[in-house]
């Protein structure tokens, strides 16, 4: 009995949360407590449940403090000259494009929030792509697929998940992972390169001269709705080319720096969707491309200009700190990774000092504290409520029952290797449900089912992070409606084009963490 009413309380939190009849901080409190009565355990519930949240109290710390620490961060600057940097790498040519991408969004990922990312990535990177014409998917596929990556760090959701559910450190799951997750993020840089190169194929190697209009275009981009194609009409020295644009007609330098083999700047391959209007020249007619070399004050006005873009000018700005909080990051991080003190004793002194050094006046730490007081919030009560889950689903006897049955359905074969079994699971999963409802419905099943095979309930958590690179395109994830909705194409076609990238590098960590004997 106990063994069925487990199922049908995770099928049924499950199903509440992926049609959203309920919210997960809602369903993780409500449903295992109606359960907890129908077992008639409801007068121990009381008990399940502080014992839960005396488990879990470290991890919603962690996650505390680091939003904090890592909003104040984004706060004061610290991510802003990186926005620069990979826009004077950029320049036009394809291929850095790409690979710039995918750069800023591993690095602004270290906030541990899809949103986040994708806000800056997009308002930094957009700009680029629509005014040279490369395809946006391009920039949504490698975006995701690295954030999914980086979305392990211990103070994103799936590794506090993982954490919480089966009751460890979130440092003991991370850090072994490092080296597999970081093979993960190689793939997603040379993912980078190919699609850039293909990119590059399309449209040609794009150059732009000093003086062009690209920086103008990336600071209005509405100016660009209406730029037709350009086409060539001679050598080096041909005249400028009237445009016209919402802005009105502008002037142009054409050159022929190099032509794009094959032409063209309408829609690429089946799978990879151009953003431009259709190519309106003959068959066979060549295509000068604008010149796309900007100076590096050119690149930072275009994105200080860009209304998507962290305001240069705002007032919570310290830029006479900046190598002072770059520091106090880089020693975070380094103590993290060598845990020297536990995740949730570093990030709260991380942002005491955070706050403290850059916004010494009481009014302003409040502010700041305010700020981020929402994104607290949701997750640290997410932790809280999963304490009445995992301690209804323990308390009851649940999840033994639960774990026994899964036990004795294993062919004897699979039962040492449920690791692995874990890590192939966890790609559709996590696609296909919520990270609550694997992590706090599933992963405890498989952690329980292992441990009788003789696999700790530690190697089951890491090969449960396997998954996150398709995860971040799951429809499930909010973060990735930002997306697509900033980078203005359809759901649809982000899926279809990521899906395979994205399942791709699951395999690729699935097949490191193997190789180095993390799992």
């Amino acid at each position: 009995m106990l063994t069925i009413l487990g199922f049908v309380m995770i099928a049924t939190f499950l199903v509440l949360i992926m049609m959203k009849k309920m919210s997960p901080l809602a369903a993780l409190v409500l449903v295992p407590a109606l359960f907890c009565v129908l077992v008639g355990k409801g007068a121990h519930l009381g008990e399940y449940v502080l014992d839960g949240i005396g488990d879990l109290a470290p991890t919603a710390a962690m996650l505390m403090f680091a939003i904090i620490y890592f909003g104040v961060m984004i706060d004061v600057g610290l991510f802003d000259p990186i926005v620069r940097l990979i826009l004077r790498f950029c320049k036009a040519d394809p291929v850095r494009i790409v690979v710039g991408t995918a750069v800023l969004a591993a690095v602004v990922s270290l906030d541990g929030d899809g949103s986040t990312t994708f806000m800056i990535t997009v308002s930094a990177m957009l700009p680029l792509y629509r005014r040279l014409k490369m395809s946006v998917l391009v920039m949504t596929c490698v975006a995701a697929t690295a954030n999914g990556v980086m979305n392990t760090v211990p103070w994103g959701g799936p590794t506090a998940r993982a954490a919480t559910a089966l009751e460890l450190d979130a440092g003991e799951i991370f850090v072994p992972m490092i080296p597999a997750l970081a093979v993960g993020l190689l793939f997603v840089f040379f993912l980078a390169y190919v699609l850039g190169r293909r990119e590059r194929k399309r449209l040609g190697l794009l150059t732009l001269d000093e003086g062009d209009a690209l920086a103008r275009d990336v600071a209005a981009p509405d100016a660009r709705a209406a730029e037709p194609v350009l086409a060539a009409v001679g050598g080096t020295d041909a005249p400028a080319v009237a445009v016209a644009g919402a802005g009105g007609p502008g002037r142009v330098p054409l050159t022929k720096d190099r032509l794009p083999a094959g032409g063209g700047t309408g829609p690429g391959p089946a799978d990879q969707p151009g953003t431009g209007d259709a190519d309106p020249r003959p068959a066979g007619a060549a295509t000068a491309t604008p010149t796309a070399t900007t100076t590096a004050g050119d690149a930072d006005a275009a994105a200080a200009d860009d209304p998507q873009t962290l305001d240069p000018n705002r007032p919570t700005l310290r830029p006479k700190l900046y190598w002072f909080n770059a520091a106090l990051t880089a020693t975070l991080l380094t103590l993290l990774i060598l845990q020297t003190l536990p995740i949730p004793v570093l990030f709260l002194l991380g942002a005491a000092v955070a706050l403290t050094v850059n916004f010494p006046h009481m009014p302003d730490q409040k502010a700041r504290i305010a700020a981020h007081s929402e994104n607290v919030l949701n997750v640290s009560g997410m932790v809280f409520a999963a304490a009445v889950f995992t301690g209804v689903l323990t308390g009851t006897g649940m999840v033994e029952h639960m774990a026994r049955w899964l036990v004795d359905g294993v062919p004897d074969g699979l039962g040492p290797h449920m690791a692995v079994v874990t890590g192939v699971l966890s790609i559709p999963l996590t696609y296909f449900m919520s990270n609550d409802g694997f992590y706090f419905g599933i992963v405890p099943i498989l952690a329980e089912a292992g441990a009788a095979h003789g696999v700790s309930s530690t190697e089951i958590a890491r090969a449960s992070l396997v998954g996150q690179a398709l995860h971040m395109s799951s429809p499930l994830v909010p973060a990735v409606y930002v997306l697509v909705g900033m980078a203005k194409v359809e759901f649809g076609d982000h899926t279809r084009f990521t899906v395979k990238w994205a399942a791709l590098t699951a395999l690729v960590v699935l097949g490191a963490s193997l190789a180095f004997g993390i799992i």
